[in-house]
């Protein structure tokens, strides 16, 4: 591998390690970004504040080249409580960094500063994205929406995850779909209630609803072609308040993922027609609705090509996957690469054992990762961005 040796590699992972121990939720980092204000100040880059509230963008030029490149990191924690007893667990109760997203940050900031202090040859503007809010509040939207790409125009933008169970020194980089779109569903029963000894009197809504939650298991299966993807799972069932009355209401809940816009609206469609017809075969009233949140991350072909041979340079060609299956979880990247072409690829963060898992009370960024992320990030910036040979 070649990896760039870090002079300050201590330091950044004591940023790390700051930022683990104080988690922030969604749109409130304000304390991380004062963080990231202070280094990029530090590394006498230009600094802008504000963009989707909490959100940062340095700015950094060299050369006279009129390109530009965004990279990107998000700031955010999750709403989970610690359960490792490490030096660094989060000081704050029912917050946690159960993602890497401090080491995201971390990675992006040791970059930034490398670059800057170092005499890279790159020939043009990079810009470090600091985005707030990527757990489930759709911060990169917000960003895009105060004017991201307006303010600082890019030709292209480029994201990273850590991945447990991906081994250190190993990278996933992949063209077309990594990651799914994710819509939630809400399915609501009316019946007509009655005393639980006298079911005839009634429309038994948690039965229609037990009689949905098997029929939806057909959606995907029976639906989609072979070798087409997507989730449909129901995640939460409510109805009732007493052992001896069948309640009048009840409510299914769930989520759909799934690679494109055809297969969502396909599942859509076959989840419509089977409520009209268990509603019509039971003889109750349901009425579906559906709320898209993140739509597919989806790599450009061209970018995922730069971000492979740098890859194979930093890692070697053996330690680079392009064969893997996307994942079904979602992420907010995808508006950026709606907006603008570029790729997101996944850096190995271990093995995953003993819970080290994403989004687990469990998890803690692996630091070893640090040098791999930085090293990448700045090869990429020099592969992106190349500077014009010496003339003779």
């Amino acid at each position: 591998m070649n990896i760039l040796e870090i002079p300050f590699l201590s330091d950044l992972t004591a940023i790390r390690r700051d930022l683990h121990a104080h988690p922030e939720l969604a749109f409130g980092e304000q304390r991380t970004s004062e963080v990231v204000v202070r280094e990029l100040s530090a590394c006498g880059l230009e600094v802008h504040r504000g963009l989707a509230r909490t959100g940062v963008v340095g700015v950094l030029r060299r050369g006279t080249g009129s390109r530009a490149v965004g990279l990107r990191a998000d700031m955010d924690a999750l709403p989970l409580d610690e359960k490792n007893d490490c030096p660094h667990r989060s000081k704050i109760e029912g917050r946690m960094h159960a993602c890497g997203h401090d080491g995201h940050t971390a990675m992006l900031l040791g970059a930034a500063r490398y670059l800057a202090q170092h005499d890279v040859a790159f020939d043009g503007t990079v810009y470090f994205i600091f985005q707030p809010a990527e757990e489930s509040e759709g911060g990169a939207a917000v960003m895009i929406a105060d004017g991201l790409f307006e303010r600082f125009r890019m030709d292209a933008i480029f994201g990273l995850h850590n991945w447990p169970g991906l081994a250190v020194g190993e990278m996933v980089v992949m063209p077309g779909p990594v990651m799914a779109g994710t819509c939630s569903f809400e399915i609501a029963i009316r019946g007509h209630g009655c005393h639980a000894a006298m079911p005839h009197q009634g429309v038994d809504t948690l039965v229609v609803a037990s009689q949905l939650v098997l029929a939806l298991q057909t959606v995907v299966a029976r639906n989609l072609h072979p070798c087409e993807a997507a989730v449909l799972s129901v995640t939460q069932i409510h109805g009732g308040q007493a052992w001896n009355i069948v309640p009048d209401d009840a409510v299914l809940r769930g989520t759909i993922r799934s690679f494109t816009a055809a297969t969502q609206d396909l599942v859509e469609r076959a989840v419509e027609r089977l409520c009209t017809g268990i509603a019509s075969a039971f003889g109750a009233q349901i009425a579906v609705r559906f709320d898209h949140h993140y739509p597919p991350t989806v790599n450009s072909t061209a970018e995922s090509e730069i971000c492979r041979r740098v890859a194979k340079r930093l890692l070697g060609a053996e330690r680079v996957r392009g064969d893997e299956l996307p994942s079904m979880g979602a992420e907010d990247f995808a508006y950026m690469l709606r907006e603008k072409p570029g790729c997101y690829v996944w850096l190995g963060n271990g093995p995953g054992t003993g819970g080290c898992t994403l989004h687990n009370p469990h998890y803690d960024f692996n630091d070893e990762v640090l040098p791999l992320g930085v090293s990448y990030w700045v090869n990429l910036v020099e592969e992106v961005l190349p500077a014009a040979p010496p003339q003779q």
